[in-house]
């Protein structure tokens, strides 16, 4: 367990550089604004008619293309295979994919904010103490803490005022975080570098989804207009999909895992206001102060990761 606490396995051979909290946290930043407007320009496309399913395979379709001529020379092959499609299967791919725009299709862009990217430090922390036996301080579990209230606030006062299924999106969102968080102690546990994160997400998942989708998902991507699919195709393959992988992973070496799982709580903010320009969506008095228990939560979370820290 201390061997892996210290990360010195013999999987982390060639990495690389000393740790830069001030690239760590202009990337963190970078993918910060990606993700709102994946929350807010995907909602807006399952509003426009298309289906969870097809973007995601818009995503995976453009990301797997780009792709394609690079996963070879970049596959990371300091890691076994397993480890590999572990961080495939449980990394920004399908299975994130598709809770996050199901629940999208779902619950407003204030839910996918406080629900998703405001639970993804806990999933964070329980999964870094699991794996690498390292516990939160006492910043940390306070953040947890205001959280949590500003999770519950929505849950227990607000669901009955956004539709009937939107505690349905609520748990699709609650799954995409826990995915991403494994993801996130993996990425820092094995050393994984940007590129090699691409490898591993964007080209597999493309081979694996999309024949499923193109064989046994229902799709409505025929009936679309072309400006929203040309729309939703360029930034869900070039946004979340690739930038915000390379992002991610630069973030997590230079910030660490709980750190950039931090910046996640940074969305329900943003999100909740682009989506009031965007789609039209004005948040509930409990959905304000839902993201403000939330966006606390993560100052106490990011208090954690400074220099020392």
């Amino acid at each position: 367990m201390k061997r892996m606490a210290g990360l010195g396995t013999a999987d982390s051979r060639g990495d690389e550089a000393p740790s830069n909290p001030l690239l760590g946290f202009a990337c963190a930043g970078a993918m910060v604004c990606i993700w709102t407007g994946f929350i807010v320009f995907s909602r807006d496309g399952a509003l426009s008619g298309l289906t969870p399913y097809d973007l995601a395979a818009l995503r995976f379709g453009v990301s797997g293309l780009l792709l394609l001529p690079f996963t070879f020379a970049w596959w990371p092959r300091h890691i076994s295979l397993s480890r590999a499609l572990l961080l495939s299967l449980f990394g920004p791919g399908m299975v994130y994919a598709l809770f996050a725009y199901s629940g999208l299709a779902l619950a407003p862009a204030a839910y996918g904010g406080v629900f998703s990217n405001g639970a993804m430090p806990i999933f964070t922390v329980i999964f870094t103490y699991l794996i690498v036996g390292i516990g939160p301080g006492w910043p940390a579990a306070a953040g947890i803490v205001l959280i949590l209230m500003g999770s519950a606030l929505l849950a227990l006062f607000d669901l009955d005022h956004v539709g009937d299924l939107a505690w349905l999106g609520a748990l699709f969102f609650l799954g995409s975080a826990a995915v991403l968080s494994f993801y996130t102690v993996g990425v820092r546990l094995w050393r994984v570098t940007p590129r090699q994160a691409l490898a591993v997400i964007c080209l597999p998942n493309a081979l694996v989804y999309l024949p499923l989708w193109y064989l046994f998902l229902p799709s409505s991507l025929g009936q679309a207009n072309a400006d929203l699919i040309l729309f939703q195709a360029l930034y869900q393959g070039l946004g979340p999909a690739f930038l915000a992988v390379v992002l991610y992973a630069l973030a997590v070496r230079h910030l660490g895992s709980a750190g950039t799982a931090g910046f996640s709580a940074l969305v329900p903010a943003s999100a909740t206001l682009l989506a009031i320009p965007w789609l039209g969506e004005w948040p509930s008095a409990y959905q304000w102060a839902g993201v403000a228990l939330v966006s606390l939560g993560l100052t106490l979370l990011l208090w954690r990761r400074r220099p020392g820290g």
